[in-house]
């Protein structure tokens, strides 16, 4: 039976008691409170409706339990490898803490499984089974110590119930302090990850193999993969290059586009066309890596290959690769299109309609009235959406994994293959890697400049949304 519980999934074990449990406080203190005889006279009225003291006595029942299986998801785990370490015979633990990190983590995917089969190998298959069985008991007592404490939650709440409990002040207070906490959990987890990529980027250069700063940030020879040169250049200029020629198609098309939606077409049409245009965000970027690689791809090099065929061309002019940045750089455009037209779109709808009137009544036309005042007014929503959409572009991954090639390359030459940071970062992460060499940790790197060069697109765009927005508000 513990093995069996050990294999369940926690949620039918957490959401289906806990919506059970607070749909009966919720009624139970609805109905008692509804029974409660009232008057006319101030000292005989409810303080609150029935509805907030049933929240009240729901919020009192089911934020202990959710408290107890919310301890269960972060420290089960760990208090099971531990048993099981213990228990461990020693020919195991002797050799090393990462063979036995190893182990650990084959024996709980394992156990995670639903129906996990036999293996031949007796000491894992015994692992596994204890592993089960040790997470099935810590199962069973968190449901006992949850039940135990739901029920002591819904007395001292049924207790507090009367005509002058103010419910729905104390439900407003317990709600306002979750929103709090979701917010402190953004803030706390954007934290974690900044903290992460620092230490393990600290880490990477003061490794013995690792690389310089002055190298890292300005070397221009990359080949990670045997641990000799870390020059990140290349890399960040394929960065920059392909979000560029992304850019270039992103850009006016998805601002034209919100010009025109806005301004020119008619209500009928843009109720579909707008939607349509808003599929494009929500297609997966594998699917548009899929398109690159092996529609696009194959016409841009056969452009190439055009080109060069030309009397007048040099030879070799264009690279002509299977796989190559303007590619890549084309479908990433396309797929951040709606990021531009779809933000500008509404920021451009909320330009005030006494400055469209304003203008035209002084003899502007409406193309006039667009370009001097509409989108200066417009301006700073804009740069965010443009803003946006080139963080989208720089932290692309599928579409330059399948589309732009792997080869650390300085070149102008859009038809020629060539790698990006994201790039690098899955193929660095992707297998059997150990965390203590620098091949592994320059990934932590990379993406640490990558945060920083976001940071920087951020920072300026808002300086500039600052200025134009004390000029047109």
């Amino acid at each position: 039976m513990l093995q069996t519980l050990g294999h369940l999934p926690i949620g039918w074990l957490v959401i289906a008691p806990l919506t059970a449990a607070g749909f009966f406080a919720f009624y139970f203190g609805r109905t008692l409170v509804g029974a409660i005889p009232t008057g006319t006279t101030i000292g005989s009225r409810l303080n609150s409706q029935p509805n907030f003291h049933g929240y009240f006595l729901a919020l009192c029942t089911v934020l202990p339990a959710a408290t107890v299986f919310l301890f269960y998801l972060v420290f089960a785990e760990g208090y099971a490898r531990s048993v099981l370490v213990a228990e461990l015979p020693a020919y195991l633990t002797d050799q090393g803490q990462e063979q036995v990190e190893l182990f650990l983590d084959r024996v709980s995917q394992f156990a995670n499984l639903r129906a996990p089969g036999a293996t031949g190998n007796i000491l894992f298959d015994a692992s596994v089974e204890r592993f089960s069985a040790i997470k099935g008991s810590v199962r069973i007592f968190a449901l006992a110590v949850a039940i135990i404490i739901a029920m002591g939650g819904f007395t001292i709440g049924r207790r507090s119930l009367g005509r002058s409990f103010p419910a729905r002040s104390y439900v407003e207070r317990i709600i306002t302090g979750l929103l709090f906490i979701c917010a402190a959990i953004a803030v706390v987890t954007t934290i974690g990850i900044v903290l992460s990529l620092v230490f393990e980027t600290i880490r990477f250069f003061s490794l013995p193999d690792g690389p310089s700063i002055t190298e890292f940030l300005f070397g221009t020879e990359w080949n990670a993969q045997t641990g000799q040169n870390f020059g990140a250049v290349p890399l960040f200029f394929g960065t920059l290059m392909i979000a560029l020629l992304a850019m270039c198609v992103a850009v006016p098309v998805g601002l034209f586009s919100a010009i025109y939606l806005s301004e020119y077409a008619s209500p009928g049409f843009r109720s579909w066309v707008k939607p349509t245009l808003e599929l494009l965000a929500g297609i997966p970027t594998v699917v548009y890596g899929f398109f690159a690689a092996t529609l696009i791809a194959p016409m841009v090099r056969n452009f190439a290959q055009w080109v060069n065929a030309l009397p007048f061309t040099p030879d070799g002019l264009l690279a002509a690769q299977p796989t190559s940045a303007l590619a890549a750089g084309l479908v990433m455009g396309v797929m951040i299109i709606p990021f531009v037209s779809s933000l500008s779109d509404d920021v451009i709808n909320a330009v005030p309609q006494p400055l469209r009137d304003g203008a035209l009544a002084m003899g502007a036309t409406r193309s006039e009235t667009i370009k001097q005042v509409v989108l200066p007014a417009a301006l700073p929503g804009i740069i965010a959406a443009i803003l946006l959409a080139v963080s989208r572009a720089i932290g692309e991954t599928m579409i330059v994994v399948m589309a732009a090639g792997g080869r650390a390359l300085i070149t102008l030459d859009p038809t020629s293959d060539i790698t990006t940071v994201t790039y690098q970062i899955v193929a660095l992460l992707t297998g059997d890697t150990a965390f203590d060499s620098a091949k592994t940790v320059s990934a932590f790197a990379l993406g640490f400049v990558l945060f920083g060069v976001t940071l920087v697109f951020n920072i300026v765009a808002l300086r500039v949304v600052e200025r134009y927005r004390e000029a047109y508000d």
